[in-house]
């Protein structure tokens, strides 16, 4: 779908190109100064420059051109060069009904460049409870899911367990000690195992931190890990049966703590699921000339000459023969590359900034030895989530938050909020926890997506569960009230009709609903969600200025009441829509 802003640029790149220049410098964006103008176009300047003319004297030949636009009320010249521009009346309002008409995409736009890519975010692992630091990668990553499935991207994602590590070692050996009679440590058993799980995720929760607190204080504890970890990546038959029942066990607790925020995966595969790629990985890098022994080890040299930093080499084998996350993350690579269909063309990272050195050898490494062309992978980075204190969030006593125990303050405080405002009369208990569990996600994830995902952000749960300011509950409670308005207004037998924009604060609305396709495609190219929040903060504002100073439901003209009840239905239709991509549900009332 077309858009003011495409519309525009077109016209202004034609009229530049009718006066001998080039049509580049026709771009044309929302104007700086809105009571100035809708929009502005500042091309003059460069093309001034290039022709060796004086801009003010090409932005008045390109505004006359303008002018002539049926889209364009007034063309001016400001400034050194700079075009003002203000859209007619019916421009907008043929605008707004084309939104309002839009289905699918509410007035945003497919991208025209859809890829197939993998976002692979999340990385919980097997037998840890996730912690607050988890928070950021899953709904960043969730939202990007949806936004570029949204844009018409074939995307598959994947939450990439942290299965094949020490911690391994150290349940299957703590298992041992607490049950030694299970038949998983008979060497001489190789199956059938059972189909029920030996232990629960109380179990492992008990297990891990007791065997990982031994080895820090006992070498030979800690190296009977290691051996069996060792055994495990060797193929013992019992181990990797108790392996599976660990993910097993492990995947069904993190799947609540994910639906609780809204985040789904297309694929659950872990580290152990590449375990036979590596060998022949390994061979693979030996036939490229890029391996090398170093000191017991085998490692690839990614450091480039343009390096401005000390650039670490990739380790494929530690001295022991074993394998890390440098190595499992280039057979994830090569395993996506054979298997997936289609083939992906571009796989995403959505991983706190502070692994930037770890992507940056495995992606060098990854295209060194041809499992993907270059530029095709990217590492998102964010920054952390942090206390008042400016330092990653901790527990009161100092500890790591668990990631159910923020779902549940959010929960909590979400109910408490509820409980002090007006709720209807008839809400029933179910009703009322559903709506508390939506106020709670809607604050956490669009407090942590309104942020430029590269910066931290002081966590402080009253303000994010407030329904005033910038949160999701607002922008929730802002898309209720409309359906709400809707809903009186239907029956009282009114009905939305055509637009007929003309007051200033219909103008302001629908400008605001026209930069939806911009907002998602910046989001999109740029990685960043928060583009897409400010759309929907500004479309929320837009339509509360517009709520305050016009009658609605209540205009005594027929046709304004019409007009303005299919305006109120095309911002919530994209309310809705952008609020749905940010992982948001809205209730019909709350």
């Amino acid at each position: 779908m077309a858009s003011l802003i495409r519309d525009l640029t077109a016209a202004a790149g034609a009229a530049f190109s009718a006066v001998g220049l080039e049509e580049r410098w026709g771009d044309v964006r929302r104007s700086d100064k809105p009571d100035l103008a809708d929009f502005q176009c500042n091309g003059a300047m460069g093309a001034a420059k290039a022709a060796g003319r004086n801009p003010r004297e090409i932005a008045g030949e390109i505004a006359e051109v303008l002018k002539a636009y049926p889209l364009v009320l007034s063309a001016d010249v400001a400034g050194p060069g700079f075009i003002n521009i203000r859209v007619s009346d019916a421009a907008l309002s043929a605008r707004a009904a084309d939104i309002l008409a839009d289905k699918d995409m509410a007035g945003g736009e497919l991208a025209s460049d859809p890829h197939v890519t993998v976002i692979d975010f999340g990385g919980p692992n097997v037998a840890k409870p996730m912690h607050v630091g988890h928070l950021r990668s899953a709904v960043i990553g969730d939202t990007l899911q949806r936004l570029l499935k949204f844009l018409g991207d074939t995307v598959t994602s994947d939450t990439h367990l942290g299965d094949w590590g020490l911690q391994m070692g150290h349940l299957v050996t703590e298992l041992h000690d607490d049950q030694p009679d299970l038949i998983y440590f008979d060497e001489s058993y190789t199956g059938p195992y059972p189909a029920e799980s030996p232990v629960t995720i109380e179990d492992l929760g008990r297990l891990y931190p007791a065997a990982s607190n031994k080895a820090k204080d006992d070498p030979a504890r800690n190296q009977r890990s290691q051996n069996a970890v060792a055994e495990l990546q060797a193929g013992r038959a019992g181990y990797r049966a108790l392996l599976k029942h660990f993910i097993d066990v492990s995947v069904a607790a993190l799947k609540v703590d994910y639906a609780f925020l809204n985040v789904s995966f297309d694929l659950w595969k872990g580290e152990s699921d590449v375990d036979h790629l590596i060998a022949g990985l390994i061979e693979r890098f030996r036939e490229a000339g890029l391996a090398e022994e170093s000191q017991g080890a085998l490692i690839v040299h990614v450091a480039r000459e343009s390096d401005k930093k000390e650039m670490p080499p990739v380790m494929l084998l530690n001295s022991r023969g074993g394998t890390g996350y440098h190595t499992t993350d280039l057979a994830t690579i090569e395993d996506r590359m054979m298997h997936m269909h289609p083939t992906p063309e571009r796989m995403l990272y959505v991983v706190d900034q502070r692994q930037a050195l770890h992507f940056e050898q495995v992606f060098r490494a990854a295209e060194l030895v041809g499992l993907i062309d270059e530029g095709h992978l990217e590492h998102i980075g964010f920054g952390t989530v942090n206390g008042p204190d400016g330092k990653p969030f901790k527990t009161r006593e100092g500890g790591v938050l668990r990631l159910a125990d923020l779902n549940a303050m959010a929960l909590e405080e979400a109910d408490r909020k509820l409980g002090a405002a007006n709720l209807p009369d008839d809400m029933g208990l179910d009703e009322r926890a559903n709506v508390a569990r939506a106020v709670a996600v809607a604050a956490l994830r669009f407090a942590d997506l309104q942020n430029t995902r590269t910066t931290n952000y002081v966590f402080d749960l009253d303000r994010f569960t407030s329904f005033e300011g910038k949160t999701g509950p607002y922008l929730m409670y802002a898309a209720v009230r409309i359906k709400s308005l809707l809903r009186r207004a239907e029956a009282d037998g009114n009905a939305p009709g055509k637009i007929i924009v003309g007051h200033d604060a219909e103008r302001t609305l629908v400008l605001a609903l026209d930069g939806f396709g911009a907002a998602l495609l910046g989001a999109r190219e740029k990685r960043m969600p928060h583009i897409l929040c400010e759309h929907v903060f500004g479309l929320s504002q837009a339509f509360s200025g517009f709520y305050g100073a016009l009658p609605i439901a209540n205009e005594s003209d027929p046709a304004l009441r019409a007009s303005r009840l299919a305006l109120a239905t095309a911002v919530l239709k994209q309310l809705e829509a952008g609020l749905g991509i940010l992982g948001i549900d809205v209730p019909e009332r709350m």
